[in-house]
């Protein structure tokens, strides 16, 4: 028990952005996989998560720190290592038989090993009597068993899965992780410990026998559960209600708003991340929280179940809240604050105004379009202007996304109008009135 398979010390990585400036994706990251474990990986997209995967499969350096594989220095692709990707990563000229082949060919493995190897690996994953098909002739849950093929086939004592049932639908996504658990349990597979990528928090409980939660900008392992319950686990269980709770606390802890630490608060800063929350979906979560059964405060893993929402879009979207002031997060639990209740009981225009003024105090990317929108003489400023100034602490991507969140945010505070089809930002028409 706990022998090290794969060791990150003090990993850190950083990406060029567009503007020429570093941005620090890994900081100081220190993880240690061990030998018999499954472990999930639970953070903020663009936390870098992802990256640290490709770093342990060696398929990308560390730029700082160390990666040791068997206590060995790592700076490529290891043998003993494979990753399976969230976007199936087939080749569609290939048939599965070929896809799954694909690595076996590029070690020189003879053609008729490779071919046995290879149905084998097929059969064991659910998928005999498709070894022709195309991927373009197969469901969404069948490529990605095919992705799985292809790494089990290489015989890996690590697998890496990096969001690997996340494009598929639920019942489709828990058949395959239940697959994956009953080739892990009965050791019909060589894999000593497996590393899942997630943003599932009940997939990661019923799963891993730890729960790590990455902060991120930069990047890094904040917080770490243990799971010590046996395998299979029943979902329903106390236990595991209680430890998705202590999960969701955990990310909800970190996760209010991803800006400075000031005293108690945590407040955004220009070129901060947004949370990708749509203003529905913030009213649909207030206006549920005053009404029964919640009456004010509500249990996020039973709030997920009412909504249907995604852990994702439910921590998005609890983050926006917490960000304006219309809630509090206490250990997994969202309670309504009395502006969040004032709001509810508000009309449209009322809601506006409120919501307006809150971004105005607490999103400083909004403040700083509406005062640049105020002094300009024409009263209107083209997007490009902001994505530059966002490329400086973020991602081209980052940017983009940011400036959407903001955008739609503002226009449904009336602090501003979009034309989309100039890319322009202008202030709100006022309704003209004429005198007598």
């Amino acid at each position: 028990m706990n022998t090290p398979v794969v060791e990150l010390q003090s990993v850190g990585k950083t990406f060029r952005l567009a503007d020429g400036k570093d941005r620090s994706v890994l900081e100081a990251v220190n993880f240690t996989l061990n030998e018999g474990e499954i472990v999930s990986l639970l953070g903020k997209s663009g936390s870098g998560k992802s990256t640290m995967l490709r770093i342990m499969a060696g398929l990308i350096p560390a730029d700082s720190g160390s990666v040791l594989y068997r206590g060995q220095p790592l700076f490529g692709p290891a043998d003993g290592i494979s990753m399976v990707f969230q976007s199936f990563a087939l080749f569609p000229w290939l048939t599965v038989q070929k896809n799954v082949e694909l690595g076996l060919e590029a070690k020189g493995i003879s053609a008729k090993e490779r071919s046995e190897k290879a149905e084998a690996a097929i059969e064991l994953i659910g998928l005999s009597g498709f070894e022709g098909a195309l991927p373009r002739e197969l469901s969404g849950g069948m490529r990605q068993r095919v992705g799985i093929a292809r790494a089990l086939v290489m015989e890996p004592e690590v697998l890496l899965m990096d969001e690997a049932f996340s494009a598929l639908d639920v019942l489709t996504g828990e058949r395959l992780r239940e697959d994956i658990m009953e080739l892990w349990e009965t050791g019909k597979i060589p894999t000593k410990a497996i590393l899942v990528v997630s943003h599932n928090i009940e997939e990661a409980v019923m799963m891993s026998d730890r729960v790590l939660v990455f902060a991120s900008d930069p990047g890094r392992v904040r917080d770490e559960l243990q799971v010590t319950l046996v395998r299979p686990r029943n979902v329903e269980s106390l236990e595991v209600r209680d430890l998705i709770d202590k999960v969701y606390g955990l990310m909800t802890a970190g996760s209010a708003r991803s800006g400075r630490v000031t005293g108690k608060e945590i407040k955004l800063q220009l070129g901060d991340r947004l949370p990708e929350a749509e203003v529905s979906h913030m009213e649909g979560i207030l206006e549920l929280l005053v009404n029964e059964p919640f009456l004010g405060r509500a249990d996020l893993p039973k709030l997920a179940e009412e909504t249907e929402f995604s852990d994702e879009e439910l921590l998005a979207v609890s983050s926006a809240l917490t960000l304006l002031g219309f809630v509090h997060l206490d250990q997994g639990d969202i309670i309504i604050n009395p502006l969040g209740e004032q709001y509810v009981q508000a009309n449209n225009a009322e809601r506006q105004v409120i919501f307006g003024k809150q971004l105005i105090e607490n999103v400083p990317l909004i403040a700083y379009i509406r005062q640049g929108l105020e002094k300009d003489p024409s009263g209107d400023l083209h997007e490009d202007m902001f994505i530059r100034l966002l490329r400086f602490t973020l991602s081209e991507g980052a940017a983009i996304s940011a400036l959407r969140v903001a955008i739609e945010w503002g226009r449904y505070g009336d602090l501003f109008e979009y034309e989309f089809n100039t890319g322009t930002l202008n202030m709100p028409k006022k309704e003209e009135t004429s005198e007598e």
